[in-house]
């Protein structure tokens, strides 16, 4: 009984907890519990709008619906849900809003939906940046994913022009992008040095660009306060569902004890069906006695060959082995110590790589930090983080991320020779092998 009276409350609290132009009605959930076709569009449009905003990508309300599915279907793959019902479901929304209430469940906990949403949509009134010195290992679900082939590449691969059309305009996106940030880092210098001393917090000093703009257009705070007062009641409806999350999981959890309940009835049901027309079949076959002959038959035959190809692996084996003794022993006169030590180099380096990574993590930089502008001033210990006070335990300093990036930079760089060297080596072997060519190295 407390948890029926609380599940309102929590389903309430998660929707105001969610952004404003993507906040779904509490009836939408409920409705989705019973699988009612009126919620499946809500609810394509629900997670369309939601997943737009984690790819802070730019959406309208106005979108065809079959866009709007394909999208949603393509994030929910790329984020590793793989219930094929899901995917089943046709690209009209006229069905399925319990597998859409499964899937909404499931980003909730998988990459922590609402959390997320709350750090994107937050209002920035100072000037910030994101500080990362991690060692970003790429996810073991991108091996084997390759780009997609033009039409006019090599049959069965990629042609090796488009790739370097790719790498060309990857670089010139880069560079592009590396522009507009020290473009955007000179004006930043020039607003924190003009309004040096303006600040009524000593710590900081200075105006940041939102507050810059509120002193040259005045007019402009009651929409700032009309965002801060949302985000307050989004903040407040988070908490709330914070302590309510457990009785939503439970809820949850009876959606799921349905489904299978459905499930499980629907396939008794066929084996009831399947069941009461055996007998027919089976009293209806006058050869059905000499059924146990013939697998006793196909038994001993199976027996046979398990032995056969028992000799016969046991036969190659040997030979294998006898192989390798002989190549060992020609490899020992090549000069087979040399190729060991550099072998066991290389599992060194392995193991240590291993021992790096399932070492403790430590301390390291990550995450928003607030651009505060270094000052002269003694008494004015600011660093590039966030308010330099005693509570504050977060700050860091702009040296301090330049060193660990300069470090992590001369890492990939030694990293990128060894990758070279390797390279050069194994075009050496290859180009020998070639009767009647010249390779001359650039």
């Amino acid at each position: 009984q407390q948890r029926g009276r609380s599940l309102p409350g929590a389903v309430g609290a998660l929707c105001r907890a969610l952004p404003p132009r993507a906040r779904p009605a509490p009836d939408t959930l409920r409705c989705a519990r019973f699988d009612r076709p009126q919620a499946s569009l809500d609810f394509w449009r629900l997670l369309y709008a939601l997943l737009k905003q984690i790819h802070g990508r730019k959406w309208a309300e106005s979108d065809a619906i079959d866009n709007q599915i394909k999208f949603v279907k393509a994030a929910l793959w790329y984020y590793g849900y793989d219930r094929p019902e899901l995917y089943r479901l046709p690209s009209d929304g006229s069905v399925g809003s319990r597998e859409l209430l499964l899937a909404f469940s499931w980003l909730l906990h998988r990459i922590s939906l609402s959390e997320q949403l709350l750090a994107r949509n937050r209002v920035k009134t100072g000037d910030e940046t994101s500080v990362c010195t991690c060692e970003d290992d790429l996810p073991s679900s991108s091996k084997g994913t390759t780009e997609k082939a033009p039409e006019h590449g090599l049959e069965g691969g990629v042609d090796v022009r488009y790739l370097q059309w790719l790498n060309g305009r990857l670089r010139f996106q880069w560079q592009s992008l590396h522009a507009q940030h020290q473009e955007q880092c000179k004006l930043l210098h020039k607003i924190h040095l003009f309004t040096s001393g303006s600040h009524i917090d000593q710590i900081l000093g200075h105006f940041s660009v939102t507050e810059t703009d509120l002193v040259r257009q005045p007019e402009n705070y009651k929409q700032l306060l009309q965002l801060l007062e949302s985000e307050t009641m989004q903040l407040e409806a988070f908490l709330e569902w914070k302590q309510l999350e457990p009785v939503y999981w439970q809820w949850m959890e009876t959606v799921l004890d349905n489904m299978a309940g459905e499930g499980n009835m629907c396939e008794s049901q066929d084996a009831h069906v399947e069941g009461s027309e055996l007998p027919k079949v089976t009293s209806c076959c006058p050869w059905a006695d000499s059924l146990t002959g013939q697998i006793d038959r196909l038994s001993r035959d199976l027996m046979t060959l398990r032995d056969q190809l028992h000799k016969l692996v046991t036969r190659r084996k040997a030979a294998w082995c006898e192989k390798v003794k002989t190549r060992e022993e020609e490899l020992q006169k090549e000069g087979f110590s040399a190729t060991a030590r550099k072998i066991q180099e290389r599992v060194e380096l392995k193991l240590l790589d291993l021992t790096y990574l399932c070492a403790l993590p430590k301390k390291g930089m990550h995450g928003s930090r607030r651009l505060v502008f270094r000052s002269k001033h003694p008494a004015s210990n600011v660093v590039f983080g966030r308010s330099v006070s005693k509570e504050s335990v977060s700050t860091v300093s702009a040296t301090e991320v330049i060193r660990e990036l300069q470090m992590r930079e001369a890492s990939l760089v030694r990293e990128l020779k060894q990758l070279q060297e390797e390279c050069r080596q194994r075009l050496d072997e290859v180009a020998e092998g070639l009767n009647g060519v010249i390779c001359i190295s650039p």
